[in-house]
Order: C-alpha cells, then sequence, then structure tokens
C-alpha cells in the first residue's frame, strides 16, 4: 500500500471569485495534515491521478464522472438544511454517494451517507500568525468589520449596529487571502452574522479570525450550535442584544481583557487529534479506490483543452506549452509530433496520445497565438475520431479584438476555415478533411450576435472522411499523386540475366536493308 497522498481542489467556474472563500478551509487542512506527514499540495480544478483528491466547492460546478477517474472525497462547506443554501440536487447526490467530509454533523441529517468521513471541526491554523505581530487591539484603526454577501437580513442588523453609534467597516468589492486578512488583522473585532434562517454557526470564517488574532463578536439564535471550542472563544449575543452590547461593552477596557484571554484559550487547542482519525479515514478510502476494478474505458481521457492556459477544465486533459501555466502536458501541438506519443503527466499518470483517441478538442483563443497553424489543425485532425469536433473560438478579424493581445500573429475571418474543409489537399490530407458543423459570431460580452457586432467567433469542426470525389480531386491536383503509389518496386527475388543473342541471330541481323 502506497504512503497516502492529498490533493486539495478547489472548484472554481471561469471568473467565479467567490470560490476563493475555499482556500481558507483547505490550508487549514493542509497545514494540519503535513504534520502528521502527510504530502499534500493545493490546487485549482486540477484533480490527480495518484492521490486523494478533498474537493471544495463541488456545488459549483462538479462531474460525477470525475469520481470514476479519480479518488474523490468531498468536503462541504455549506450550510445544509430546511432554512439554508439553496443548493442543487446533483450535490446532495455527491454527497450521498461519494466518500464526504462536514465541518458540522448539522448538515449529514440532510445527506445521510454509509461513506461519510468523520467531522472536521475548524480550530487554529498557527500559520495564520507567521507575519510580524498585529497591533494591540485598542490601536487598531478599524472598529468592527464585516464581510461576506450582504442580504436584506444582515442589511437591518448591520443598520442597527451603526445606529448604537459604532461605524461597521465593510469592503466594496470580494476580497479573500492576505487581500482581506490584512483588514481582520487591523480591526478590533470582527462581526459574524448569521446570512441564512438556519443560522448554522460559520465556523470556517470565526476560526480564521480568531487565528488570526482578532475577536469575533456573533450573533446567537435558537438554532446556533456552535462546536463546544467556540464557546468561551465568541462574544455570543442574541440578536436583539447585538446594538447594546456594541454600543455599551465593545471598545471598553474589560472588552479588551475578555477578548485576549478568549483569544488565547481557542489559540491553545490543538485540533491534531482530529486529524488523525481524518487521516485514518482517507487512507480507507485509498484502500478501496485501489482496490476497486478499473477499465480502460473508465480511466480514457477523450476531451482535449488547447492552450488551457488560466482555464483549466477537470476532467479535461490539459495542454499548453508554457509550463507555468500548470497543465496536465507541457506540448506543442503546432509542431510535428509523431503518434502515438506516450507521456508522462503529474496529474493524470501515463497517458498515450494515439491516432483517433480524442472526441473533443477545445481551443479557446488559441489559434491567433501559434506560429504554425497547420500543423496543429493536422495534429487535432490526427487525434480526433471520426466524428470528432474541433471546437474554437478566436478574435474576428474586423474587430477590435483580432489585434489587442500584442503575442497574436495572425486574424482570423469566414474564409479562414477554407484549408481545412474545402481544399484540404493543400495541407496534405488525404483521407480525412473538417467540415463546418456550426458558426456562430460572438460579442465582447461572448453572447452569440449578428457580424457588425462580432468580436469573436466560435466554430465547431467537425472530423469527417472525404469522399471518393475528393479523393479524386486530391490526386489530380498534389504533385506526388496522393498515398497509394508509394510501393511499386519490383519483387525482392533478383530477375534472370539477359542472355546474349545467339550469333546466328546477329549474322541475320546483319544482312538487314539498311
Amino acid at each position: 500500500m502506497k504512503s497516502l497522498a492529498v490533493n486539495l481542489c478547489i472548484m472554481q467556474p471561469a471568473g467565479y471569485v467567490y470560490s476563493l472563500l475555499f482556500l481558507d478551509p483547505a490550508r487549514y487542512l493542509r497545514y494540519h495534515l503535513r504534520r502528521l506527514g502527510v504530502d499534500c499540495t493545493l490546487t485549482r480544478n486540477r484533480l490527480a491521478r495518484d492521490r486523494v483528491n478533498i474537493v471544495f466547492g463541488a456545488h459549483v460546478g462538479f462531474d460525477r464522472a470525475l469520481a470514476h477517474r479519480f479518488c474523490c472525497v468531498i468536503f462541504n462547506t455549506e450550510q445544509i438544511g430546511a432554512g439554508g443554501a439553496h443548493l442543487p440536487e446533483a450535490y446532495l447526490d455527491l454527497l450521498h454517494n461519494l466518500p464526504s467530509l462536514d465541518y458540522d454533523p448539522s448538515n449529514r441529517d440532510s445527506y445521510d451517507s454509509p461513506m461519510a468521513g468523520p467531522v472536521i471541526p475548524i480550530m487554529d491554523a498557527p500559520f495564520l500568525r507567521s507575519g510580524p505581530p498585529a497591533l494591540p487591539l485598542a490601536e487598531r484603526p478599524f472598529d468592527l468589520l464585516f464581510f461576506g454577501v450582504v442580504n436584506d437580513r444582515r442589511a437591518n442588523l448591520l443598520a442597527a449596529i451603526e445606529s448604537a453609534g459604532c461605524q461597521v467597516t465593510l469592503f466594496d468589492k470580494p476580497l479573500f487571502g492576505p487581500e482581506r486578512d490584512q483588514f481582520i488583522r487591523q480591526s478590533k473585532a470582527v462581526l459574524n452574522l448569521h446570512h441564512y434562517e438556519l443560522a448554522r454557526f460559520e465556523q470556517i470564517r470565526v476560526a480564521h479570525c480568531l487565528s488570526l488574532g482578532t475577536p469575533v463578536i456573533s450573533e446567537r439564535t435558537p438554532a446556533t450550535s456552535p462546536a463546544a471550542h467556540f464557546e468561551n472563544a465568541v462574544f455570543f449575543l442574541p440578536t436583539d442584544e447585538l446594538p447594546r452590547f456594541v454600543g455599551q461593552t465593545f471598545r471598553s477596557p474589560g472588552f479588551y481583557s475578555d477578548a485576549k484571554r478568549m483569544l488565547r484559550g481557542f489559540q491553545s487547542r490543538d485540533p491534531l487529534a482530529q486529524f488523525g482519525e481524518l487521516v485514518a479515514y482517507l487512507q480507507s478510502v485509498q484502500r478501496a479506490w485501489c482496490a476497486a476494478p478499473t477499465t480502460e474505458t473508465t480511466l480514457r481521457m477523450c476531451r482535449m483543452n488547447l492552450g488551457s492556459g488560466k482555464d483549466y477544465l477537470a476532467g479535461w486533459i490539459n495542454v499548453d506549452i508554457n509550463e507555468r501555466a500548470n497543465p496536465d502536458l507541457v506540448l506543442d501541438l503546432s509542431k510535428p509530433v509523431r503518434f502515438p506519443l506516450t507521456v508522462q503527466s503529474a496529474t493524470l499518470g501515463t497517458l498515450t496520445l494515439r491516432d483517433g483517441c480524442l472526441e473533443t478538442i477545445y481551443a479557446n483563443n488559441v489559434l491567433e497565438h501559434v506560429s504554425d497553424l497547420p500543423a496543429l489543425m493536422t495534429n487535432g485532425l490526427t487525434l480526433l475520431g471520426d466524428g470528432g469536433i474541433f471546437a474554437i473560438e478566436v478574435p474576428y478579424e474586423g474587430a477590435r479584438t483580432a489585434w489587442q493581445d500584442p503575442t497574436h500573429v495572425r486574424a482570423l475571418n469566414e474564409n479562414s476555415w477554407r484549408y481545412y474543409t474545402e481544399w484540404f489537399w493543400y495541407l496534405g490530407w488525404y483521407t480525412h478533411r473538417f467540415e463546418i458543423a456550426r458558426f456562430e459570431y460572438l460579442d465582447e460580452h461572448l453572447a452569440v450576435c449578428q457580424q457588425p457586432a462580432a468580436a469573436f467567433m466560435r466554430v465547431l469542426l467537425r472530423k469527417v472522411q472525404t469522399s471518393l470525389q475528393e479523393r479524386m480531386l486530391a490526386r489530380m491536383i498534389r504533385p506526388d499523386f496522393g498515398p497509394g503509389f508509394e510501393d511499386d518496386w519490383p519483387a525482392a527475388a533478383p530477375m534472370p540475366a539477359v542472355q546474349s543473342p545467339p550469333a546466328a541471330a546477329c549474322a541475320a541481323a546483319d544482312r538487314l536493308p539498311a
């Protein structure tokens, strides 16, 4: 049995900044697992074939089929139950049918699962205090800090608290990570208000603030059930008493004295015992995964994201020429490549690219960058099976987008696809070509539009066999007449030597009239 290795994977749809909030629990797990000697990586959308993948944010997008190719454990960070977060049924199905972890046992009532692991309460994260010490509480420039989505419920509470004479600082745009933490460290306290009527305690947020050395003032409704280690670490108040506490007790010498004592108590608790239980659970998941039967069909990767860059797609073979993009494969398909090609990927393990192995290739703003586009299209045609789709998005030649990037080497228009469809023989293709399965213009917001508003083109090219007539056209035009005439050589056995003519025949030839 190989040693336990973990990949902490944060799912982030394109442009969804709120996935950055999962960095807090992911870093917390990474730190304490590493204390126990577990090899941990932290990735965005990248699942690893040879690791146990703890997935954060599966509710914002996770293909169930990925669990057939990768060993996955879903970590739930949402408030589940009546009056809680509105979650897709597909997510609850994941929690019920896959190994899972949770921070709050109350959530488990909504997705009873025999595969669920231990509850992982969020406790102290000492690594958050590795920098210079924060200012003493009384000297910090911000009074109360609140961060999070401000719905109507929270807005009403914030207004009531500010009416008690205390200014509450809010962010005008989402902030996460160190950019947010610098404000937490400069605040006298952080205010925690429930987003949902379910009022499940927001322990990930609160533990993060306490670990940074900032006290937390939190509302507590009859439904709020914090874990035991928060009871003496947080200033809990009934909702209607928050304004009075902020107006009369907050910022007093007694408040600062109590806050320092409560912070010391929270930071003195070590969660390592819970992580020993977590490691045992992850090892059991790993054993079950390794013992499960797999087939080549189960593990086969048949979709390629070409030039993946920042838009990594989980479950695809992500290819880029730039190692800094952290793709599955660093490979330049605009250069000649001999297939089959077997490569080793840090995320996907051993992978073989061969003729016809792919169903889809996706190239989002790639073709305008490559130096040898015919070579790229030829390799794409080779890798796709019959009927496979080459999905392409490129800037439109007549738009401002065509040359906005200094690394663009070409602009493309409606006729740029003719050589790959009608005039395929120019590229040396013979048995297959592309046909246009779909064509549309996109505006600067990537919405389908008419040509005058076009900023981009979206083209779906389908690989098809050439017809007999098309092959005759290719033979007629190609200087080498096309394939099939290369082996017109004599048989390997030597021919008998040519005999000299008899002397009588030579004499007769001499008598022929001139």
